[in-house]
């Protein structure tokens, strides 16, 4: 019998919930080499994350929301420790109003609040350099990524469909980067920004074509062979803005191909 203090793991809540717990290993890798610098950058993501989720719950009467707290990890994972508690503030702020809370809330955007706010911190303060992916950091992720996929959170199509992309395309333009190379440096923004329920294609063949064209932007956006978290960030930006589309073509499809076999 399922408690009643446990949200339903495909609720929004419940989404939010896994997501959290699948962050807390990759945030304890990233923050062990300064703990109490990335306790204090986590705790003012929270905060701007949080009020603004306050904020707008209370305007809008609604029950108080956490959803917040995945944007704040996911930040505090990517941010460089360097940063200025204003600069991570102001972002996160901003990703989670114009990514997630001016639609309506979580679930009712098109794009990850978590993506907008690294992609506006890379556009507006372009001296600061993000945590890059490393190998320690995809394993850290994997135990929460198969959790996810697990749970139906992500999609197997996605995963798969980024990675072959990114190699197929990487490997054509001569760069020539090793399976496992691409899939470490992939691990986080795949698990994390790419595959987000919240974002990316929801039926079945438009999450081959979302995740083709996420791989495809992740290697035009690469330089010489190396992924780059700036370069997942924002193929995942991209993809997300023609994720809607993709789901409408795809439909538009499926009517069509049956409306020529009722004629047949």
């Amino acid at each position: 019998m399922r408690s009643v203090w446990l949200p339903r793991p495909r609720s929004v809540a419940g989404v939010s919930v896994a997501q959290c717990a699948a962050l807390v290993l990759p945030f304890m890798f990233v923050a062990a080499s300064d703990a109490s610098r990335y306790a204090v950058l986590l705790v003012a993501a929270l905060i701007a994350a949080l009020a603004f989720e306050g904020a707008f719950a209370f305007l809008r009467g609604h029950g108080p929301s956490l959803d917040g707290v995945t944007t704040a990890l996911v930040a505090a994972i990517v941010v460089p420790p360097e940063i200025a508690l204003w600069q991570v503030i102001t972002v996160v702020s901003l990703g989670a109003v114009l990514g997630e809370l001016v639609f309506g809330g979580r679930g009712f955007g098109f794009v990850s609040p978590a993506t907008v706010a690294l992609a506006l911190l890379v556009i507006s303060f372009p001296e600061l350099e993000l945590s890059q992916p490393t190998r320690e950091l995809a394993l850290a992720v994997l135990p929460g990524g198969i959790s996810l996929l697990a749970l139906g959170l992500i999609s197997g199509r996605v995963l798969l469909a980024v990675g072959l992309s990114a190699w197929a395309c990487m490997y054509l333009s001569g760069q020539g980067t090793e399976p496992g190379q691409i899939a470490a440096a992939l691990a986080f923004g795949l698990v994390f920004l790419i595959a987000d329920p919240t974002s990316a294609a929801s039926t079945n063949a438009g999450r081959w074509i979302y995740g083709a064209l996420a791989g495809g932007l992740v290697a035009l956006f690469s330089s010489q062979g190396v992924i780059t978290s700036e370069a997942v960030i924002f193929a995942a930006l991209m993809a997300a803005i023609f994720a809607p589309l993709i789901d409408h073509l795809v439909v538009l499809a499926h009517v069509w191909c049956r409306g020529r076999r009722s004629y047949v």
